[in-house]
């Protein structure tokens, strides 16, 4: 699991998180598909869509293996459709209540799976 949350860096043990963006996110996903790691969630997941909510996880598998042509088309899909995304949304002042609940989504999104 890589992701940006807090809340899911707090609450699965087994979270990966960095400091940076929706988009450092992606990027990191694609380094660990070209690594051999297999995604195991899709990177626009849930209905909020890059430049809507700074927080994003993608559950990739723990084990490594050949490189996943359908994988890595899919992560640079959404690279760049988070690079098209973010122009379009502006940069949002969001309440710590905001926050919360933007982390609440994307928690929840990866716990179900």
């Amino acid at each position: 699991m890589v992701t940006n949350n807090p809340l899911v860096r707090d609450k699965r043990s087994q979270a990966e998180f960095h400091d940076t963006d929706y988009l450092g996110i992606l990027k990191i996903v694609r380094d660990r598909i070209h690594l051999g790691h297999k995604l195991l969630s899709h990177p626009l997941s849930g209905s909020v869509k890059p430049g809507e909510t700074p927080y994003k996880t993608v559950v990739l598998s723990a084990m490594k293996g050949s490189l996943d042509e359908k994988a890595l088309s899919i992560i640079e899909d959404s690279i760049q459709t988070c690079l098209k995304l973010s122009k379009i949304g502006a940069k949002l002042n969001w309440t710590p209540e905001i926050l919360a609940d933007f982390q609440l989504i994307d928690y929840n999104l990866v716990s179900s799976d």
